[in-house]
């Protein structure tokens, strides 16, 4: 990547450049396609401290940043970081337009992947399991679940001397279905 520093009202001395080259390099590790970066530095009044963080990607898109600080490196590391941020957010939006295009893709190739499926009226069953149930907390059931690597855990609640199931939820929680009677 190209770096150009342009400075003003202020020395650049080697110091400041090895700093910005290191700070600004860092953002290739989130944002690999971009082919160069302009940092403005300046001291405004003797207190302010502004770097500008200006980087041309090969995807036409330009990442700008910029922060006022009391002090130099303070201001260019903080013009880096919303730089890195607003990297970040770019790199999200084209995998999520990826994978949006690969899923309209196969939508294309199967037109009836969406089309629901009508109930078989004879029901087999290709594997039946019988399972001793012990009596425990729901707590316990969840850790046992895991251990094993199943998805779902039908257990004896130590409490109501109910079964109940415990299941994994897509969001990473835990589902429990206690059975009530109806009336």
């Amino acid at each position: 990547m190209d770096i150009k520093i342009t400075a003003k009202n202020i020395k650049l001395t080697p110091a400041i450049k090895e700093f910005i080259n290191t700070r600004v390099g860092k953002i290739e590790n989130f944002f690999d396609r971009i082919v160069s970066a302009q940092v403005f530095i300046s001291v405004e009044k003797k207190i302010y401290q502004k770097a500008e963080i200006v980087l041309h990607t090969g995807a036409k898109t330009t990442i700008s940043a910029s922060a006022v600080e009391d002090n130099l490196y303070k201001a260019i590391d903080a013009a880096a970081i919303k730089a890195e941020a607003q990297a970040k957010k770019i790199k999200n939006k084209a995998k999520a337009r990826k994978t949006t295009k690969r899923a309209t893709k196969l939508a294309e190739a199967d037109p009836f992947a969406d089309a629901v499926m009508m109930p078989q009226t004879d029901v087999k069953f290709s594997v039946i399991k019988q399972v001793e149930v012990a009596p425990m907390n729901p707590e316990d059931a969840a850790y046992e679940m895991e251990r094993l690597g199943y998805s779902f855990w039908i257990f004896l609640d130590e409490d109501s001397k109910q079964i109940n199931l415990i299941f994994k939820r897509l969001d990473g929680t835990y589902g429990l279905i206690q059975p009530v009677k109806r009336k």
